[in-house]
């Protein structure tokens, strides 16, 4: 029987960072996971809003973005790999024409290429999306040494908690979907 089998797959959930998470870069964040494989997993922190709103992100990109009330929406900071880069979450449409998309299986998509941005500015982008500059990665078996070690919580995503619950609220609307709250957990191991 191959090991490949028992392998967890947590691609399409929450990734929700315990209380005695070691590193500050993910304290109190939740990261929706795009991509778990073998060879490591990729994710998108979603709480974490920076003071950068899409019209002087877009302006950078020298792209005119007009839509109110697209212009003040934040962009978030997604993890600390790539922090250069954009990340589009976004719900999964029909055919779409965006030349670097991965689609998440039961989830959303995840799209790196600019035209989803400038389709946004152009007012036919995805409906609902959140733009990050960088991604959280793990090598292989990086992540699951790190749940072994409590350091995450996980459990199927709910796209409602990315798009439509304020920044602030996500950590606790995620694990709410757990039915616990933050005043429940602990830092240490065996107590509640």
């Amino acid at each position: 029987m191959s090991k490949t089998s028992d392998r967890i797959n947590l691609t399409n959930q929450f990734l929700i960072a315990m209380p005695n998470m070691a590193d500050p870069t993910f304290s109190g964040t939740v990261v929706y996971l795009c991509d778990h494989t073998e060879k490591g997993a990729l994710g998108l922190v979603i709480n974490r809003p920076t003071d950068i709103d899409l019209q002087s992100l877009f302006n950078r990109i020298d792209l005119k973005l007009e839509i109110e009330p697209l212009v003040h929406l934040p962009v978030y900071f997604g993890g600390p790999v790539q922090t250069e880069r954009g990340f589009v979450l976004h719900e999964a449409g029909e055919g779409e024409p965006y030349s670097s998309s991965m689609s998440v299986p039961g989830g959303l998509a995840m799209t790196t290429s600019k035209d989803v941005l400038e389709a946004v500015a152009s007012g036919k982008g995805p409906e609902r999306f959140l733009l990050t500059l960088g991604h959280a990665g793990w090598g292989a078996g990086q992540l699951e040494e790190e749940l072994s070690k409590n350091g995450w919580l996980n459990v199927e995503a709910d796209p409602r908690i990315i798009f439509d619950v304020p920044a602030e609220d996500r950590l606790e609307a995620a694990l709410s979907l757990l039915g616990v709250s933050r005043s429940m957990l602990s830092g240490e191991a065996g107590h509640a």
